[in-house]
């Protein structure tokens, strides 16, 4: 998803300050320099796909390193409970608002990111509501928490 233009927040991609200067390729970049990739996070199912891929054949050509980091449930829920925050805070809610359309189909493409669909929900609701400010915080709230739910079922999901 982060190989998308815009929806910058939404799909969690790493900031000009977050680098820190290390510089970051697209795997087709790397593969052309005949230099070694190092692939940093992604969900477990996103790893597996990319190191079984016929196309990059890194099982063939790379003896590979696997370093998981284990962390108990509740430290993992309350991080991605603070990314979530971080991230609405940051102007999820209006990126998504900028590509919403009320008819779009939220199960394809960039719109089924974890986010989007669960945002959607909530901008249908929210134009149904007249001037209701409590109504609507209490709609974005169930929108993120059902957020943060998602996250964690994508990250606990090993495949």
């Amino acid at each position: 998803m982060q190989v998308y233009k815009g929806l910058d927040i939404v799909t969690n991609k790493i900031t000009h300050a977050e680098k820190q200067g290390v510089r970051h390729y697209l795997l087709e970049n790397i593969l052309k320099t005949q230099c070694v990739p190092i692939i940093v996070g992604g969900s477990n199912s996103y790893i597996q796909k990319l190191v079984e891929d016929p196309v990059f054949m890194f099982k063939y050509k790379y003896d590979s390193c696997f370093i998981w980091i284990d962390v108990e449930q509740s430290v993992l829920n309350r991080r991605i409970d603070t990314r979530v925050d971080e991230m609405v805070n940051a102007g999820r809610v209006d990126e998504v608002r900028q590509i919403f359309m009320p008819d779009a189909e939220y199960t394809k493409g960039f719109r089924r990111s974890i986010g989007v669909p669960e945002m959607s929900s909530n901008l249908r609701e929210e134009k149904n509501i007249d001037g209701d400010d409590e109504s609507k915080k209490m709609i974005l709230q169930a929108s993120i928490s059902s957020i943060k739910r998602n996250t964690r079922i994508l990250i606990c999901n090993p495949t």
